[in-house]
């Protein structure tokens, strides 16, 4: 498997009134043909590039099934998943049961974390920049010494 991608940066949007959103183009080469974007955390939508998708399924699969916590969170995190292609401009289709799962009807915020992309709602990604605003000077701190 070659490098992990690196996903950075936010970007805003809109979503249609087909469910239709354009992804950045930054992310659209990392992202690939197909994609998946499934339910997150936070009421957001996560968005792996395939590779990444199968990976985390391949760790998912390994959680004891005798676990409730661990059944709970594999029927939550795949049965909200999607498989995603971008159309001629760039745009996917988010079925209504994820748009209505992270409350996206028109402003929307793309993110780059990491090693993968969030999809927000305008309204609760900058309800959630404020309220950790507050807390990242503690959370760094709480993290330790990791070269920044």
């Amino acid at each position: 498997m070659g490098p992990q991608p690196l996903f950075i940066g936010e970007y805003y949007h809109t979503i249609d009134e087909k469910g239709r959103l354009i992804i950045p183009a930054r992310f659209r080469e990392e992202l690939g043909e197909r994609f998946i974007v499934t339910k997150g955390l936070d009421n957001c939508l996560f968005v792996y590039p395939w590779k990444n998708w199968e990976e985390i399924e391949r760790k998912l699969r390994s959680w004891p099934l005798t676990r409730s916590d661990a059944r709970a969170f594999m029927r939550f995190f795949f049965s909200g998943a999607t498989e995603c292609e971008l159309d001629r401009q760039g745009r996917i289709l988010l079925p209504a049961s994820l748009r209505e799962y992270a409350r996206l009807e028109k402003e929307v915020v793309i993110a780059g974390v990491s090693t993968r992309v969030e999809i927000w709602s305008r309204e609760l990604w900058e309800k959630y920049l404020e309220e950790t605003a507050i807390q990242y000077e503690a959370l760094a701190e709480k993290m330790g010494d990791f070269g920044i």
